[in-house]
């Protein structure tokens, strides 16, 4: 499919500068000068990994693995940091978009804000320039601006787009898989709702839309996504629990990286959810939509 950084971007190193600095730096930055790890030091390094956002109970048991050991000296910590990471994103998965030949549904979710209606249209423009025939389901019928901002991206995408206003949103996905069904599409874009104020009737909604979705075309649902924005640091391991609870999640989508501090949540939904980051979104324009890649992306932390 798509690779994930080209020239016309700014590198990888720039995007994730801010991330690589919080998470690697200033631990580094702090240990490498010291002959042994002293509890000081330890301690110092536990509270800036959690600082960075990786998550309270990875930072200490990373952390922990340092405490009485001989064999890892505090110069050798950013290697150490890096096999560790690196292990946990594979740990979690391929970071490589499923995709099949015949009908390929791909169910987004996410809380509202967190950039769900842009990631699917950049979604739709990728499918649409490796030639495939994609349809969007507008799922989130409730609020106006959602169907609106949908129409528009599908337009600039060239996508076909199914669409009721304040109608059940299960109805508008079974239209749509009816749709594609027919008229073979390659690609059905599921958008949902993410209005967290009301968390019993939100997993209730995706539950229906989930099963509208089993039952209508089972062997054609190939990720379930959610969609984080890099900003919302340790909320987004909540969201992916919540969310959870609704459908089987498959994987992590990524949104406004560029600039984030709070990167190292890849990793701690890699280490607690077991969920891999496929997609990740770098800026505003219609390409800036890549395929995630853990070898690159901790190549660039720790350059």
């Amino acid at each position: 499919m798509f690779g994930f950084f080209k020239d016309k971007f700014n590198n990888l190193k720039e995007t994730v500068s801010n991330t690589a600095q919080a998470l690697v730096g200033n631990v580094v930055d702090a240990a490498g000068q010291e002959e042994e790890f002293s509890d000081f030091v330890l301690d110092d390094m536990e509270d800036t990994l959690i600082s960075a956002d990786l998550g309270v109970n990875y930072a200490s048991e990373l952390v922990d693995n340092l405490r009485g050991q001989t064999r890892i000296k505090p110069a050798q910590v950013k290697e150490y940091f890096r096999t560790e990471f690196l292990e946990t994103l594979k740990n979690a998965g391929s970071n490589i978009l499923n995709y099949e030949e015949g009908l390929n549904i791909y169910f987004i979710t996410g809380v509202n804000g967190a950039g769900k209606t842009t990631l699917i249209g950049k979604l739709a423009y990728k499918f649409k320039n490796e030639g495939k025939k994609v349809l969007i389901a507008c799922g989130d019928t409730f609020r106006a601006a959602a169907e609106e901002q949908l129409d528009i991206w599908s337009k600039r995408a060239g996508a076909d787009i199914v669409r009721r206003d304040k109608a059940d949103p299960a109805s508008v996905v079974y239209e749509a898989i009816e749709k594609a069904q027919k008229d073979k599409y390659d690609i059905l874009l599921v958008d949902t709702a993410g209005r967290l104020q009301n968390k019993f009737n939100l997993m209730e909604e995706l539950k229906k839309i989930k099963s509208v979705i089993d039952k209508k075309a089972p062997e054609a649902l190939r990720e379930c996504i959610l969609v984080l924005d890099a900003n919302t640091g340790q909320n987004g391991l909540q969201q992916a629990k919540v969310f959870t609870e609704a459908v089987n999640l498959t994987s992590v989508a990524l949104t406004k990286l560029d600039g984030s501090a709070k990167g190292a949540i890849v990793i701690a939904v890699a280490r607690d959810m077991k969920l891999p980051v496929k997609l990740v979104g770098v800026g505003e324009k219609m390409e800036d939509l890549r395929e995630f890649n853990s070898e690159e992306f901790i190549e660039a932390l720790f350059e």
